[in-house]
């Protein structure tokens, strides 16, 4: 009888082990399982809305890519913090206007984003 709790004890301390184990591995992997993502994404403070129509020439597109090391708008790299937060001022001409986020982490995957806005002065 004594000998079976301890080969209980044995198998559950070692079961327990290896189950912290895996969750370990699992949370240092995380931005390797989820990737990069952009998200938040607001202009002038607003939810962007592809198919807006918008009255100001000068917007401030503000938003956060996740696990993000490299951003680019429209073509050209644009600054994020720690929190992986970026603010950019952009200028928009009259008429149909795309703008294109893409973010991309440190393993090569990528995310990104297209907005399509109509620009109409008053």
């Amino acid at each position: 009888m004594n000998t079976n709790i301890k080969r209980i004890f044995k198998i559950g301390g070692f079961s327990i082990f290896f189950i912290l184990i895996i969750i370990y591995i699992i949370l240092g992997s995380k931005d390797l399982i989820f990737g990069v993502k952009i998200k938040n994404v607001n202009l002038d403070g607003l939810p962007a809305q592809s198919g807006a129509t918008v009255t100001n020439n000068v917007i401030k597109l503000t938003g956060t890519a996740k696990n993000a090391i490299n951003i680019t708008l429209d073509g050209r790299e644009i600054s994020v913090d720690d929190q992986g937060n970026f603010s950019e001022t952009i200028a928009l001409l009259p008429g149909y206007n795309i703008i294109n986020i893409k973010a991309k982490d440190k393993f090569g995957y990528v995310d990104e984003k297209n907005y399509k806005l109509m620009y109409s002065a008053k």
